[in-house]
């Protein structure tokens, strides 16, 4: 048995439900008119410069307020904050640092106790600080859904559980028809209700949020400002921008999938595309669901979807694909992708047939930071004054709080708990370059997609990638 995607190609029925959809993100789209700071255009110093406006660079602003509520702070981002990857992701809120336990466990197993405590106190905290700032970010803590669609997916779902207990989250094993009396689909044959330490939220709110507290606390913000290039300038750096540039004791680089500013660090990373849908108000037809629980889901594939109720009752249906393209090049011109949107149509009514007739409002894609090990991963450059986050793999709405607290704490040569980890201290196995880069990533999606086909059976290439460490566990 195999997961239940159609072989054949999308038809016209599929390709028309989203045919006049808005191509930018639904988040992006429903939040409030807000007047822009202003580009930087001239040369000024500060104690920090964060380089990028997104989750990473704004909680980073926020941490190295509260440890010096006199430092100079200062934000430089290219385009508008949050109207990135922190923009336009599925809102899914993990207390995991790791990408989940298996993967956790695979490459971090002597640390994981406690990377998942670090990683439940940093979802804890995050949500106090949301009530701290005042930010409105429509919070739910709902739990998530994980949902089988496979024999090989239904007979891991006891294993799956007993670790998930054994690392303190409250979880149930649901058969068919008790996962189907949360979601009625009739492609899942079982699933995972894990309770503990998981939550949906408005992700542009959630970065809006930040960048508004980020400014009352007396950061200065300038967006519409490129970094170009950073130099050792005396006891400093300096960020070069268009028309300025930032003389800093200390630079933090939040710029996940964007070309980073140190050229070393483009080895370990990689741009992948993701894009997702969003429907229209489900209105009276919520009823032929349920859902009344509103978790997050998501199935166990190796390529798989991950969906989500809105505030007003829409659904988020996104994943499956992760497209890279030669050279990993970054750019709105990738950003809206018909291929990926047809199947994304065509298997969300595999999945829910009772909807046939619903409509897409939204269409989008965008770039998020991978790396060889699927989750964050630190350093420093030009002698300990540049640090970096990078690397979340989709999974940085909570990982990022807990990502710029690292990143700050590495720049003041703060020795903390989470700083003395392995976890910390080492980087990911690099990408190879291109043309080999290309052809890998191509092949391993080819075979994942394949093991899916065959119940789950890994064959010789991933075999070696598990061998050598770099096989994907989540």
């Amino acid at each position: 048995m195999t997961p239940p995607w159609p072989r054949v190609a999308a038809s016209a029925r599929h390709r028309a439900a989203y045919a006049d959809a808005t191509p930018r993100s639904f988040w992006l789209d429903t939040l409030a008119p807000r007047v822009r700071h202003p580009p930087l255009q001239e040369v000024i110093e500060a104690d920090l410069c964060i380089v990028g406006g997104g989750y990473t660079g704004l909680w980073a602003a926020l941490h190295a307020r509260a440890d010096d509520p006199g430092a100079d702070l200062v934000v430089l981002e290219a385009a508008a904050c949050g109207s990135g990857a922190s923009g336009r992701n599925g809102g899914f809120l993990s207390p995991s640092l790791t990408h989940g336990l298996a993967n956790g466990l695979a490459r971090f197993g002597a640390e994981l106790a406690a990377l998942e405590r670090l990683g439940m106190a940093n979802f804890e905290g995050l949500h106090a600080d949301l009530g701290r700032h005042g930010i409105d970010a429509e919070y739910e803590r709902t739990g998530d859904l994980e949902v089988a669609l496979d024999r090989r997916e239904l007979a891991s779902l006891q294993e799956s559980a007993e670790l998930l207990r054994r690392y303190g989250h409250k979880v149930d094993v649901l058969d068919a028809p008790a996962v189907r009396a949360q979601l009625h689909s009739p492609t899942y044959l079982g699933g995972l209700w894990i309770r503990s330490g998981c939550a949906l939220v408005h992700p542009a709110k959630l970065a809006d949020g930040l960048r508004a507290a980020a400014d009352r606390a007396g950061t200065r913000i300038f967006e519409h400002t490129c970094a170009r290039a950073l130099a050792r300038s005396g006891g400093g750096v300096t960020v070069y921008t268009d028309e300025g540039a930032v003389k800093a004791r200390r630079v933090l680089l939040a710029t996940s999938a964007f070309p980073p500013l140190v050229a070393a660090l483009r080895r370990y990373l990689a741009p992948v595309y993701d894009y997702a849908l969003v429907s229209e108000p489900l209105g009276e037809r919520r009823e032929e669901l349920g859902w009344r629980g509103r978790q997050g889901v998501s199935d166990m594939g190796n390529k798989f979807h991950y969906y989500r109720l809105t505030a007003d009752n829409r659904i988020l249906w996104g994943g499956y694909e992760a497209v890279y393209r030669y050279g990993g090049p970054v750019g709105p011109q990738f950003d809206d992708h018909e291929a990926t949107f047809a199947t994304l149509s065509q298997h969300f009514f595999t999945t829910f047939p009772q909807l046939e007739g619903l409509r897409f409002t939204h269409r989008w894609g965008g770039a998020i930071d991978t790396c060889s090990r699927f989750s964050v991963f630190f350093g420093t450059a030009l002698d300990g004054r540049v640090a970096y986050a990078a690397g979340y793999t989709g999974l940085g709405v909570g990982a990022s709080r807990f990502g710029a607290r690292v990143a700050v704490d590495l720049l003041a040569g703060r020795d903390t708990e989470a700083t003395s980890l392995r976890f910390v201290r080492t980087r990911p196995l690099p990408f190879p370059p291109e043309p080999l880069r290309w052809a890998v990533i191509q092949l391993t999606r080819n075979r994942l997609a394949d093991a899916d086909r065959r119940d789950g059976r890994r064959g010789i290439w991933l075999r070696t990638l598990d061998r050598l460490g770099l096989g994907f566990q989540s």
